[in-house]
């Protein structure tokens, strides 16, 4: 197993919202209501790859996982109800998705790995992430990936707990 994180190419979008659409439905059978109303959806997909902000996690040639990644740019984190632990440069990870085909192989955790790496590479030592309070399988991958809980943040009418960890 050779993973590799890298940009999201526009020929995969529909690869990449299949395997979001798999995300989705185990979150629904988990009860969890993230992603529950049509968001994301293959436009969202389109777009982040467009602007550069898809990134795939390859193994194999084969899609493992996808991350929507923003250095500096999440409008929504300036309103937190709490308080970041810095004010520093920042990697945002949005829409992370595993494949059904990669499931129970700890390809969640390892992206989050090299999404750490890839922040270092690119001198930012703080990744901030946010999910929903129902989202128990990304409130354990963060946890155990030490991401501290810093607080509340509000996307499209919902409040949602944000994570920060800082890099060393």
């Amino acid at each position: 197993m050779n993973p590799i994180l890298r940009k999201a190419r526009i020929s995969e979008a529909e690869i990449i919202w299949q395997i979001l659409q798999q995300a989705i439905e185990r979150r629904r059978k988990d009860g969890s209501n993230q992603w529950q109303d049509g968001y994301p959806n293959l436009e969202v997909v389109k777009t982040d790859i467009s602007l550069g902000k898809g990134y795939v996690l390859e193994i194999d040639n084969a899609i493992a996982a996808y991350a929507a990644l923003v250095f500096n740019d999440e409008p929504a984190y300036n309103e937190i109800i709490g308080n970041w632990l810095t004010n520093d440069d920042f990697l945002v990870i949005h829409r992370v998705a595993v494949s059904d085909d990669f499931l129970g192989k700890g390809i969640a955790v390892l992206l989050f790995q090299k999404l750490e790496e890839f922040a270092k590479e690119n001198q930012v030592f703080s990744i901030k992430v946010d999910t929903n309070f129902d989202n128990l399988a990304m409130l354990h991958i963060l946890e155990k990936l030490n991401y501290h809980y810093c607080g509340e943040v509000f996307f499209r009418g919902g409040a949602r707990k944000a994570f920060e960890k800082v890099l060393t």
